[in-house]
């Protein structure tokens, strides 16, 4: 493993699988940048290694979107997976692992009293605002501006995307204090954007004076504790626990980017508030298809089979959800994140990746910060970090996309929203990402004079 070695151009393989992919795959090539030109082909991945189809290595800050908080290919996962597959990949019927990881989950998180196993984010998030409609009797859902929920009807609204995947901004409705629903997709219906109520980000008392309007329609209000990289106001959380109760509506926590990761339980633990209903992933998954619905018993029985419609019933079912194979890679993921001091270095490196991206820019005279938590932050061309997601409008898109495209000559990949850490980052690599920043940083600054 070399990263950082002088960059390979693409092999004619690789330039073959990009061409089909585009011509086979209408969704698109992705890129860690939004740059078409950026787009490689991962051919393996150990540890904080990625390797693409042309023999290039990289440091990788993207993991996957995140799940991958132990690295690549982690020993104790594979064992765990490995073992399992010799019996059996999914039965639909219950395993034994799926009732050891709810249990897993329900002594880790502070509002899991039952739990509901999917293959996604989006599924999880679905049936977490239909089981709130169920509750509450209620239709609207109140989110948050910029916030991402994943793929269903509700969720594609107002959130972070817009046409280009670099882009990352919502097209602004409405005003700042009072936004309005903006459909990110076509193919939504008319009556779904209407039942979506949005409000800025740490704003309480404009989210209290949407509630105060239209509040007795409100089933949920979602949140994502640290929404992106943007951090909670002191208090914010709280006034939207407080909020939800004088209202009616469920609180609930996305917790797809935040769970097993801010802490052993989540930004449930690491900012003090405990939501009505919970999405969890990414992290717990072990790098398999799995996400968590869990929340109070009394609202996760209307999920309960054979509980009819009219008396709140709600109809869920997947075929590969709970899947053996997901679960005890899950197991095995929260065996390891228990392991004294985890949290601990996770946190440190952190800390030692910002210390180094913030002095690469001061020392390059380029005005930017780095914004979020120690173990999932971005860099924004900014004076001061975004507190909402307008804030993140003003900041340099061309630079930020400039930035990623330095850092992958340099052998770092990222996401193009975000750094995530894990386990694997070891002191030589950290060094070398840290080296890396003052090196992009300085060519940035030079393009621009």
């Amino acid at each position: 493993m070399n990263p950082g070695a002088t960059r390979t151009p693409r092999s004619e393989n690789e330039e073959q699988l990009l061409a089909q992919a585009e011509r086979l795959l209408p969704s698109g090539v992705r890129s860690n940048t939004g740059c078409a030109e950026d787009a490689l082909v991962v051919a393996s991945a150990r540890g904080a290694i990625v390797t693409d189809c042309s023999g290039n290595d990289y440091i990788d800050y993207l993991l996957g979107s995140g799940p991958m908080i132990l690295g690549h290919a982690h020993p104790a996962v594979i064992e765990a997976v490995t073992r399992q597959l010799e019996k059996g990949s999914s039965y639909l019927a219950l395993n034994e692992h799926a009732v050891e990881l709810a249990q897993a989950v329900v002594e880790r998180v502070p509002c899991a009293e039952a739990v509901s196993f999917y293959s996604s984010g989006s599924e999880s998030v679905n049936y977490a605002l239909r089981l709130a409609r169920a509750a509450t009797g209620r239709q609207k859902i109140l989110k948050f501006e910029g916030a991402f929920h994943g793929m269903g009807d509700e969720s594609l609204h107002s959130n972070q995307w817009t046409t280009g995947l670099g882009e990352g901004r919502a097209a602004a409705g409405g005003t700042a204090a009072r936004p309005l629903a903006v459909a990110n997709s076509a193919g939504l219906p008319g009556a779904v954007t209407e039942s979506v109520l949005v409000a800025p980000y740490n704003d309480l008392a404009a989210t209290a004076e949407l509630l105060a309007e239209q509040g007795r329609e409100v089933a949920a209000i979602i949140v994502e504790p640290m929404q992106r990289t943007l951090v909670p106001a002191e208090g914010f959380l709280a006034g939207l626990r407080q909020l939800a109760d004088s209202s009616g509506a469920l609180l609930i926590f996305d917790e797809m980017v935040t769970a097993f990761r801010l802490a052993r339980g989540g930004a449930q633990e690491a900012y003090g508030v405990v939501p009505d209903l919970a999405t969890l992933g990414k992290t717990v998954s072990g790098g398999h298809p799995l996400a968590v619905l869990c929340g109070a018993a009394e609202i996760m029985e209307y999920l309960r089979p054979g509980r009819e419609p009219a008396a709140g019933g709600v109809m869920q079912t997947s075929t590969f959800s709970g899947n053996p194979v997901s679960c005890v890679a899950a197991l095995a993921t929260l065996a390891e994140l228990d392991r004294p001091g985890v949290y601990q270095r996770l946190a440190a490196s952190g800390q030692r990746l910002r210390a180094g991206l913030d002095a690469a820019f001061a020392a390059a005279g380029i005005e930017a910060c780095s914004s979020g938590h120690d173990t999932a932050f971005e860099a924004w061309f900014l004076p001061r970090p975004p507190r909402k997601h307008r804030d993140t409008l003003a900041t340099n898109r061309g630079r930020q996309t400039e930035f990623a495209q330095l850092l992958l000559e340099r052998g770092v990949l990222k996401g193009h929203e975000k750094f995530f850490v894990c386990t694997a980052h070891d002191d030589r690599l950290l060094e070398f990402t840290v080296q890396a920043f003052h090196d992009a940083a300085g060519a940035l600054a030079a393009a621009g004079e």
